[in-house]
């Protein structure tokens, strides 16, 4: 046992442990006060998280695990949690104490897995979750029991409405004194195991629950082959349309908000390069892509409302089918999913899926998923260009286009798996099982801080990677300047100072490259300067334009409206360049951080060369054919 005066100069480890979906995510955010991601359905966690015990006098740090079924991992996430419990990783002190987390509505199931902690020998608690649910369906559950013949302590909760988290409070500040067994559980062979568990079952008089009669009804209709897709795609069609229908006027407020107070900056600031920096480099830049907040606000609320819900786990049973069809399985659905809000996350949770060859082609697909940094770049182009004609009374044309845009990463991505599954990655698909969670409706506090916390990483985003490049790019947009010609106007000398920047140097130098898909040299800088992130290219143009028009710029739409090219006379943007330059990121791979993390979770620099070299290929030419067919269409 760990003795107390052993922790006198270091901090009291403690791990929660549980199967996927157990609530493990949820008590640790309600311990620590941390802000982690949950959701109903397995998978969630992929990686460890540690926080600072709340309250507590003594230096408490609780360890959150990935869910598994065993303290032997298959899959890389599990292998984790096999390699913490036993003092493996590096850089890992050994633990003082683990909390078995088990829901409470499958506590046959969760003792299997406190039977195996329980037979390594260190401090073990049980934490039962969701035991309002046990009582709702008329189950008996009683911890005192279950603690005296188990001999360790046991506590009911419910973690997001902080029901019974007190005693755990106390208890985790000194594990040494927790009561141990008496005698450890039998021997591992599965009679035994199984024996064991209807054993315990028996003599805490723990009754079967009433079947979950809604969850039954609900599932007729989602699960069902053909229903089940209809309503998956009515889903994904609400959402893209109230991306434009409810995000329309907040998103004009926020625009004039930060069109007005550049106008003041360049008003009441003295005339110097300072405030031309102020005003088109910082509020031009940020604010064109702070524009876009309120639709974030909009996509990830239905997001991890879904999710929340239990809906996602549904809709990966459903496409298990088509994910079949292309060399891959259900379990993959959820990764991707995930990228609809970021890529990284989404990679990250390939972890989970137990085939080397299905994870390795689950990460090579995942950036075509449409990730909320494509949203600006989407919304931009579309609110400029294509018109808002409602069809069918309710659905709107940009939204239709929003999801066409949406639609096709999808199909890229099934069929670049398909590609790899019948070339470089063949195999037969894996058997895909999933435990379907209950419905829950969550709480408006616990969807209030998810939301929140997407937000606020768009935000930090805009604040620190997007102010920088803002910055770099006004340099390089505004330097070295044409000679002075006093004969200029002030309009001509502001394009010829922009003609003459390094910036517009570089784009001249690829334009040859980009100009069959209709792009010219200043959407040439803004997909250099996009290869850090996507929505870059949005402030790029911004400050394009507010440097050439410093008292014409009214916005970026209604610039990128009205620019005309001096060489040619027409306009630069039109509906065929902004589809094509909308195909251009569905199929680019422009994130940096996309490719470190896809190297890291593949252990090698090959795959990620091979991703970008593919991808980029594709929106060249995907691109290519875009503009030629819009032009003659529109002729």
């Amino acid at each position: 046992m760990t003795a107390a005066v052993e922790l006198v100069d270091r901090p009291v480890r403690v791990a929660l442990v549980g199967a996927p979906n157990a609530g493990k995510t949820t008590l640790f955010n309600a311990l620590t006060g941390s802000s982690a991601r949950v959701g109903n359905y397995p998978g969630v966690t992929v990686e460890r998280r540690e926080g600072r015990l709340r309250n507590s006098e003594r230096a408490v740090r609780v360890l959150d695990l990935p869910g598994t079924y065993s303290v032997v991992g298959e899959t890389p996430d599990e292998q984790i949690v096999e390699k913490v419990l036993a003092g493996r990783l590096a850089g890992e002190p050994e633990l003082d104490g683990i909390v078995a987390v088990v829901d409470a509505t499958t506590l046959r199931r969760g003792l299997g897995l406190v039977r195996e902690l329980l037979k390594r020998g260190r401090p073990t608690a049980l934490v039962l979750t969701m035991i309002d649910e046990v009582r709702a369906r008329g189950g008996k559950l009683e911890p005192a029991k279950l603690s005296h013949l188990l001999g360790i302590p046991v506590l009911g909760v419910v973690g997001h409405r902080g029901v019974g988290m007190d005693p755990l409070f106390r208890i985790l500040q000194e594990p040494w004194r927790w009561s141990r067994p008496n005698a450890l559980p039998p021997a591992d062979d599965v009679e035994s195991r199984f024996a064991w568990v209807d054993d315990v079952c028996e003599q805490i008089g723990a009754s079967d629950l009433q079947p979950d009669s809604r969850s039954d009804r609900i599932d007729r209709a989602l699960l069902h082959p053909v229903v089940g897709v209809a309503v998956f795609g009515l889903v994904m069609l609400l959402l893209f349309q109230s991306i434009f229908s409810w995000a329309v006027p907040a998103m004009d407020g926020i625009d004039a908000a930060f069109g007005a107070l550049a106008r003041a900056a360049r008003d009441h600031l003295p005339a110097s390069w300072v405030t031309d920096l102020l005003s088109d480099g910082v509020i031009s830049g940020v604010g064109a892509v702070l524009v876009f907040l309120p639709q974030i606000v909009i996509l990830f609320t239905f997001i991890h409302l879904l999710q929340d819900v239990g809906y996602m786990a549904r809709a990966a049973f459903v496409v298990d089918r088509v994910m079949g069809w292309v060399g891959l399985q259900g379990r993959s659905f959820v990764p991707l999913l995930s990228c609809y809000a970021c890529a990284v996350p989404g990679i990250m949770a390939a972890r989970t899926i137990q085939s080397p060859r299905e994870r390795l082609a689950t990460i090579l697909v995942s950036p075509f998923m449409t990730c909320s940094a494509r949203l600006p770049v989407y919304t931009l182009l579309i609110a400029a260009f294509v018109p808002r004609t409602a069809l069918f009374g309710v659905v709107g044309l940009q939204g239709l286009v929003m999801f066409g845009l949406y639609a096709l990463g999808v199909a890229t991505a099934l069929g670049s798996a398909a590609l790899l599954s019948s070339t470089l990655l063949r195999g037969k698909p894996s058997v895909f099982y999933m435990e379907l969670p209950p419905y829950r409706w969550p709480t408006a506090r616990v969807l209030g801080k998810q939301v929140w916390h997407s937000a606020r990483a768009f935000l930090k985003r805009a604040g620190t990677m997007i102010l920088a490049t803002s910055i770099v790019l006004w340099g390089l947009l505004s330097f070295p300047r044409a000679a002075p010609d006093p004969a200029r106007s002030e309009a001509e000398t502001a394009r010829a100072n922009l003609e003459a920047s390094a910036a517009a140097r570089l784009g001249h130098a690829i334009e040859p490259a980009i100009a069959p898909l209709g792009f010219d040299w200043k959407i040439g800088v803004g997909l250099i300067a996009s290869l850090a992130a996507r929505e870059v290219i949005v402030a790029t143009l911004a400050q394009t334009y507010a440097v050439a028009s410093k008292d014409d710029f009214n916005g970026l739409r209604d610039a990128l409206r009205s620019d005309v090219d001096p060489r040619s006379g027409r306009h630069v943007f039109g509906l065929p360049v902004a589809l094509a330059l909308c195909v251009f990121f569905v199929f680019a791979l422009q994130c940096t951080s996309t490719v470190v993390v896809m190297a890291r979770e593949t252990g090698s620099w090959r795959w990620p060369a091979l991703a970008f070299g593919y991808m980029l290929a594709l929106a060249w030419t995907a691109s290519f054919v875009t503009y030629q067919v819009a032009s003659r269409l529109a002729a």
